[in-house]
């Protein structure tokens, strides 16, 4: 009986042994002397099978094999719009990454998607090529968890042998001086000679050329500075370039214009914007005035907010007004759509505008945000434009296009006085819209800019 318990103990205890060390094959094989092992007799009667209660364990999972563990990370789930994308690589294979660091980021027609790491790591596998086409559970890229806190670890002491500078020399001694005594008498005057000194005027000295060798160099030089590259175009500027070609080839697009005095609409804000900061923490523009005077305006003409359904060759009216408003990004034209305009007052519109713009900037949008919308209005004076024709953002009907705000003489009461005044423009498709909707269209978008009280009085 003491020979079967000395045996139990020291095979027991090589398994725990094995624990510690964090391996597995050590404890399969420390514990397989107890599975080969015939049942332990005690007094002769009682037999003890050595598999039963505490001996059921036979694999150990410990920390140490959690972290150096391989997980592959899939591509998320895109809208219901979107099936696709194209994959922009942020990192490389070894890279190390902390957890929620962008890996990649997926370009579909709309957005762009970010795609973080899960954990800390270091990237073991592309399984994507940069610019490879995905779909949504695709399997990206390998992450091995863990793996770069050790050499995060070994880095400094790398440097520590670097920054010992080396002992300085040993001191020599200096050499012995070699100047001879003060002297206490002026030196002789050399002898002036009998004969000037044969001189050139400045005039007479010829410049020396410059060697063929640089000017050839030089032309060279200048003759490779004119290059050119060629950088494949993302999937949102195709996508985008594809939409206003199908614009223009399916919309029967007609553009009216007009004119806005925005004396009053720029004095109301330099009166009340410091009040409106202050109040709602942030600032008064004139793109809340324009918004709210199209949603009233679309309300008062439902045909601007309608669309053709070529499918089924059906018009369709919306009791609602969803207004899209061009944002430019690095990547291209979105437009954010702000939902329930009809309901909203200033403030709401300044607070969603100012929103989905810092989206934009962040790369923060999702296709959610720019799905819908019944009409959009694009401002090309935040870069100065005067005047243009804007193009119609399918499958809505119609776009204002804002400009810039210059001073010009205008005929007021039959005088000459110098307003501010800004040209509008609405492109629309004739096919659904006639001349006499969109004229009346633009010209209550230009009464509610110039006498917001309009809105007050339901005019």
């Amino acid at each position: 009986m003491l020979s079967h318990s000395r045996c139990l103990t020291r095979n027991f205890g090589r398994s725990l042994s094995a624990v510690r060390q964090g391996s597995n094959v050590l404890a399969r094989r420390a514990t397989a002397a107890l599975s080969s092992s015939h049942a332990i007799t005690l007094n002769k009667n009682v037999k003890c099978d050595p598999w039963s209660s505490v001996f059921q364990i036979q694999y150990f999972r410990t920390s140490v094999a959690y972290r150096n563990e391989v997980v592959t990370v899939k591509t998320p789930a895109f809208a219901e719009s979107v099936t696709e994308g194209d994959v922009r690589w942020e990192k490389a294979v070894g890279d190390t990454v902390t957890e929620d660091e962008v890996v990649c980021e997926i370009e579909t027609d709309k957005t762009s998607v970010q795609v973080p790491s899960p954990a800390a790591g270091v990237i073991e596998e592309l399984l994507i090529p940069d610019g490879g086409r995905v779909e949504g559970g695709t399997p990206l890229f390998k992450l091995r968890k863990g793996a770069g806190a050790p050499k995060a670890a070994e880095a400094p002491e790398a440097v520590v042998p670097a920054a010992v500078a080396p002992p300085p020399p040993a001191a020599t001694p200096p050499p012995p001086s070699t100047v001879g005594p003060i002297p206490t008498t002026m030196p002789p005057v050399p002898p002036v000679p009998a004969h000037a000194m044969d001189t050139k005027p400045v005039s007479a000295i010829k410049p020396t050329p410059a060697p063929a060798a640089s000017v050839a160099q030089a032309e060279e030089g200048t003759k490779a500075a004119r290059t050119e590259s060629r950088v494949k175009m993302n999937r949102m500027r195709l996508r985008i370039a594809q939409r206003l070609k199908e614009a223009q080839n399916t919309c029967a697009m007609l553009t009216t214009f007009n004119e806005v005095d925005m004396s009053n609409i720029s004095e109301m804000r330099k009166t009340y914007k410091d009040a409106f900061l202050k109040k709602h923490n942030i600032k008064l523009g004139f793109m809340s005035a324009f918004v709210k005077a199209a949603a009233y305006a679309l309300v008062d003409q439902p045909a601007v907010n309608a669309v053709i359904d070529d499918t089924t060759k059906e018009i369709v009216y919306r009791d609602y007004v969803d207004i899209s408003v061009a944002v430019a990004t690095p990547k291209g034209l979105v437009v954010p759509v702000i939902r329930g305009v009809e309901g909203m007052n200033f403030t709401d519109i300044e607070k969603a505008i100012n929103m989905m713009g810092e989206k934009a900037r962040k790369n923060e949008l999702a296709v959610e945000d720019m799905d819908g919308g019944t009409f959009t209005i694009s401002n090309g004076g935040v870069f100065g434009s005067m005047f243009g024709t804007p193009i119609i953002n399918p499958p809505q009907s119609a776009i204002l296009g804002m400009h810039g705000i210059f001073d010009r003489p205008v005929a007021v009461g039959g005088k000459v006085e110098i307003r501010p005044m800004m040209y509008v423009a609405l492109t629309y498709d004739h096919r659904l819209i006639d001349g006499r909707e969109a004229v009346t269209f633009l010209r209550k978008i230009k009464s509610v800019v110039e006498d917001p009280r309009v809105l007050l009085l339901d005019m």
